[in-house]
């Protein structure tokens, strides 16, 4: 009974991830056994999620580990260099030259043959990172990668001040640099994916600041929409206390939001050991048009880096939907997924 007894605070973490656990008899509060021959199989069951969470574990650390080391190249923002013809002024050279070598072939031939009508070439708007709490963009290092060589030849890794103590004000320079990376890549919209706190503050910029104008899908990696109440000491930095729930810009982020055009998903990890309770990382609005992604098997630190969600991170900016091409979805709603990583 002393086993059982201490093994009570995980429970509830156990009945998350093993769907469908039996209660405990004779423990008052707890429901009761519906079938006692239920209980043969938890012993393998427990020995499983124990590999897992040791796997999750191990991985969390390598990642920490490696992160550490590559944390000092990524303290200075990016630097960008003048582009000599931003993009509309290049496809007017093109028209131009074009213009001017149909001249020269009807010099040449009185009866030119008519010139085949060009298809526009598909084109992606900017993708846009932002880190989380005192962390800095070296943690989009892979992801960064995995999109280039997907044909995201825009991408942008913001930073903003670990001594930033309101999200307000970080979702406000988020929004400058989304105005000016518009301004220079002539793009009209952009997608923003964030982890943690980057996602809070870039969801605060759709939402409260009229950044739907500007963002056509917002991906977040274990981001606390609902807030988090891991770690109580560290209130003392006014931004964790941002995060908790019932605050005042979790609050704001609850209120109605008619006609937001940015389409949301939210990858969230039934191991995410910062994410108090797991599922706040589920965001749940009426008026946004939603996608939670349950991933499942890696940890907090994991979310930005690991392949397979690197995959589902492409996979949802490729998808066309009616609110990406500037409409409000006329649907919007909770809509589920999963990723299971080995």
């Amino acid at each position: 009974m002393k086993v059982t007894t201490a093994a009570l605070p995980l429970l509830p973490l156990f009945q998350r991830l093993l769907p469908g656990l039996p209660g405990l008899p004779g423990l008052s509060g707890l429901p009761s056994v519906p079938g006692l021959p239920d209980l043969a199989g938890l012993p393998g069951r427990l020995t499983g999620l124990s590999l897992t969470l040791l796997k999750a574990s191990a991985l969390e650390a390598a990642i920490l580990a490696g992160h550490l080391l590559l944390y000092p190249s990524g303290i200075i923002q990016e630097r960008h260099p003048v582009q000599a013809l931003r993009p509309t002024d290049d496809r007017d050279a093109r028209d131009d030259q074009d213009a001017r070598d149909n001249r020269d072939a009807r010099d040449r031939d009185p009866q030119p043959s008519p010139p085949l009508p060009r298809l526009p070439a598909p084109v992606s708007p900017p993708v846009v990172l932002l880190h989380g709490f005192i962390d800095n963009r070296s943690v989009f290092l892979l992801l960064r990668r995995s999109l280039a060589q997907h044909g995201r030849h825009e991408i942008e890794s913001l930073n903003y001040s670990p001594l930033t103590c309101d999200i307000r004000t970080a979702a406000e320079l988020l929004g400058r640099h989304v105005e000016e990376i518009c301004e220079r890549t002539g793009s009209e919209r952009v997608d923003v994916v964030g982890h943690s706190l980057g996602g809070l503050i870039a969801r605060y910029y759709v939402q409260r600041l009229g950044g739907d104008l500007r963002v056509r899908t917002l991906v977040t990696l274990g981001t606390p929409h609902a807030g988090t109440k891991v770690v109580p000491l560290a209130n003392a930095h006014p931004i964790v206390r941002q995060m908790r729930p019932g605050s005042a810009v979790i609050e704001e982020l609850t209120r109605p939001a008619p006609g937001c055009r940015t389409r949301f998903v939210s990858f969230w990890s039934d191991l995410d050991r910062v994410m108090d309770p797991l599922e706040t990382a589920c965001l749940d609005h009426p008026d946004l048009s939603v996608q939670n992604v349950r991933v499942s098997g890696i940890g907090h630190l994991a979310l930005p880096v690991h392949p397979t969600v690197a995959t589902g991170i492409r996979q949802a900016l490729d998808t066309a939907g009616p609110e990406t091409d500037g409409e409000t979805s006329t649907d919007p709603g909770k809509h589920s997924g999963g990723l299971t990583v080995a």
